[in-house]
């Protein structure tokens, strides 16, 4: 396979679980779905994002020019951007596995490259403005903005990140302080928890982006301290939040670097918190496959949705974790309980990131003092009566023995 390859159809194995998770609702972005016939109508925002570019250009560029001069510089605009794209076609369309896209669209895909990309970079300047424009048919209407975050993260409406980096580059004006990069990740910023993470562009500095899917998966994975412990080959199964929690396990919720560093501490198990919606799910289903794709590619979100299976069994383990304030939940009880079985339905991981922990988890399981102190705990320190009938029994104890030595 060659290495370009970094957008890939989903195998039609894994597609047969849940279709809606990795089509697109109402923007075709990139060539895999150019052209679909419930996904033209939307083109029309496109054209009308990429005429709100030109003009932004043109006004930053000159003080004052007439009208038509306006008018000369945005085709100038135009075909500078037209000819820029042209000069990476080649590149472009190598990251497409399985299709030659330039040569099956033909003239097309410059277009394509060209409105998709302008429309995708204006959207993460827009959203990054404190006063929205009234007119913006996204931006004005929740829907459309969650109909969007869901389809620029699917596998197969992606668009190379060379594409994004160089149009905005063209763009972009002088007082404009924000990377691509600091932009794409605000525009995502609240997708696995309630909260926006600060994380600087720095981090990406000599990483090789290949699209918005595998900029998420890094900005998760390039934090994570767990992605540098040994893999180890095979798994080992972990009990669940229940049986652990009976074991004397403690469960704390912790501020995440990364939402992949679940550690076991002093008896302590940090989970870094998650919020649980529809497009969390979404999200994970396609960074799976994304890793499932790639050859010598690490399975970290596999290993991760294994695990959270395995501590998640029924209902209770789950209430225990939003009890504790470590899943924000916004589904039902029975479906957050569901959310994790099928994640990795079909899908297969050589090595397993979480060994180290599930040994530690397995190790103090065995142990007899936790065993016995959660088992005493349980039993004897959960009613009022029975633990006022403990104090008088060892009251009684010690009088009975100071009378006996007295």
């Amino acid at each position: 396979m060659p290495q370009s390859y970094c957008i890939f159809n989903i195998p039609r194995k894994l597609l047969r679980h849940n279709q809606n998770s990795f089509l697109p609702n109402c923007f075709a972005i990139g060539p895999m779905h150019h052209g679909k016939e419930n996904l033209v109508a939307t083109e029309r925002i496109k054209i009308k994002y990429l005429k709100a570019c030109l003009s932004r250009v043109i006004i930053g560029r000159h003080v004052t020019m007439s009208r038509e001069s306006k008018e000369v510089e945005k085709q100038k605009v135009l075909s500078d951007l037209i000819n820029v794209v042209k000069s990476i076609e080649k590149q472009a369309s190598a990251c497409y596995a399985g299709h030659d896209v330039a040569t099956e669209l033909g003239g097309e895909f410059v277009k394509t490259m060209l409105l998709d990309g302008v429309f995708v970079i204006e959207l993460f300047r827009r959203d990054a403005e404190e006063v929205k424009e009234h007119s913006d048919p996204i931006l004005t209407m929740s829907c459309m903005l969650q109909y969007l975050q869901h389809d620029l993260i699917l596998l197969e409406n992606q668009i190379p990140w060379l594409v994004l980096e160089i149009l905005f580059e063209k763009t972009r004006l002088p007082y404009e302080s924000k990377s691509l990069i600091e932009l794409a990740l605000t525009f995502f910023a609240n997708t696995f928890i309630s909260h926006p993470l600060s994380i600087k562009s720095s981090c990406f500095k000599d990483q090789d982006i290949k699209h918005i899917l595998d900029l998420l998966r890094l900005s998760l994975v390039l934090p994570s301290h767990e992605t540098k412990n040994k893999l180890t080959a095979g798994w080992q199964p972990i009990h669940s939040i229940s049986k652990l929690k009976e074991v004397g396990v403690k469960f704390k919720k912790v501020a995440p670097d990364s939402i992949l560093d679940i550690k076991f501490i002093d008896g302590c198990l940090e989970i870094p918190s998650l919020l649980i919606q529809e497009m969390t799910q979404m999200i994970l289903w396609n960074l799976i496959i994304y890793e499932q794709c790639l050859p010598h590619f690490s399975p970290i979100f596999t290993c991760y949705a294994k695990l959270l299976d395995n501590l998640i069994d029924t209902n209770n383990d789950m209430e225990i974790l939003c009890k504790s304030k470590i899943f924000d939940n916004w589904l039902s009880l029975d479906d957050s309980t569901q959310f994790f079985s099928n994640l990795y339905n079909d899908t297969y991981a050589n090595e397993f990131y979480y060994f180290e922990l599930s040994d530690k988890l397995d190790h103090h399981c065995k142990w007899w003092w936790p065993r016995w102190r959660a088992y005493y705990v349980h039993n004897f320190c959960t009613k009022p009566w029975v633990i006022a009938a403990q104090i008088y029994v060892v009251i009684m104890f010690v009088l009975i023995l100071w009378q006996t030595y007295k």
